[in-house]
This record gives C-alpha cells, sequence and structure tokens, in this order.
C-alpha cells in the first residue's frame, strides 16, 4: 500500500522534459524525473538515485539501452532496459529488446520482442547504476553488461 503511493508520488515528479519536436542524438543522464515525449538516439542512464523516474510518453521513441530505477513506458523504445526498481508497461509501450527488472507491471497490449528477466540477489549486479569514469576521457558514464 505505501510503496504504491510512493511511486505514484515519484512517477509525477518532472524535472526535464524533453518535447514532442525534439530529437537528441547522444547519450544522456540524469537524475529526478524525466518525460520523452520526442525522441532520443543514444543510451540514457540516471544516476544511482533510487527516486529518479524515465517517463516515455505514446508519443516518444528511444533508440538505445535504458539504465534507470523507475520506468514508466507508453512509447517505443529499441534497445535493452535495465530497471533496479520497477517498471510499468503501458498499454501502447512497445520494447524491442531484452527488460531487466526487478518488479514489474504489465498493461493488455504492452508489447516485449525480447526476453522479461527478473532479477534476484544472484543477479541483481546487471542492475546497478554507479557512474564508472571511462579511461581517456573526463565524462562519467555507465558501462552495460556484455551480452
Amino acid at each position: 500500500m505505501f510503496s504504491k503511493n510512493k511511486r505514484k508520488k515519484n512517477s509525477t515528479r518532472l524535472d526535464t522534459l524533453i518535447g514532442q519536436n525534439t530529437h537528441i542524438t547522444g547519450d544522456l543522464n540524469f537524475n529526478g524525473g524525466l518525460k520523452i515525449d520526442g525522441s532520443i538516439t543514444g543510451n540514457i542512464f540516471a544516476a544511482s538515485d533510487s527516486e529518479s523516474v524515465l517517463t516515455l510518453s505514446h508519443e516518444g521513441h528511444i533508440e538505445g539501452d535504458l539504465k534507470v530505477p523507475n520506468l514508466l513506458i507508453n512509447g517505443t523504445i529499441t534497445g535493452n532496459v535495465y530497471a533496479s526498481q520497477h517498471v510499468e508497461l503501458a498499454s501502447k509501450a512497445k520494447v524491442t529488446g531484452n527488460v531487466y527488472y526487478l518488479m514489474l507491471e504489465m498493461a493488455m497490449g504492452a508489447e516485449v520482442n525480447g526476453q522479461l528477466i527478473r532479477m534476484t540477489e544472484e543477479n541483481s549486479d546487471i542492475l546497478d547504476l554507479e557512474h564508472e569514469t571511462v579511461a581517456g576521457t573526463d565524462e562519467a558514464s555507465l558501462r552495460l553488461p556484455p551480452e
């Protein structure tokens, strides 16, 4: 009961909005609430804050991998999804790739063309959101596990 209310609160948090007519090419790092109505070609990473939420509207499109704690999908994702807390697939959600999750909600009409992989204690390190500095660059980035 309490976690449901907390999730509703988090899903309304909005720090950054990517509008419907906006296209971004490149990786995106964020903290807090991010809503995408436009399109992104690149990977998206949230800070290790377990309160961060990415919302992808029915108009939104992402080509790349996502590594976020909380995710509400109602648009299209082409890439793997890594959610350390919660994934909600709404009725117009379409994911082409694997979904790694701890908790999952899926509405009728949602589509996943890949595997749904529930994380356990033994393999939960794949969901770690910690940043790691890449040799030869000054930017902090996350490394996705090899497939």
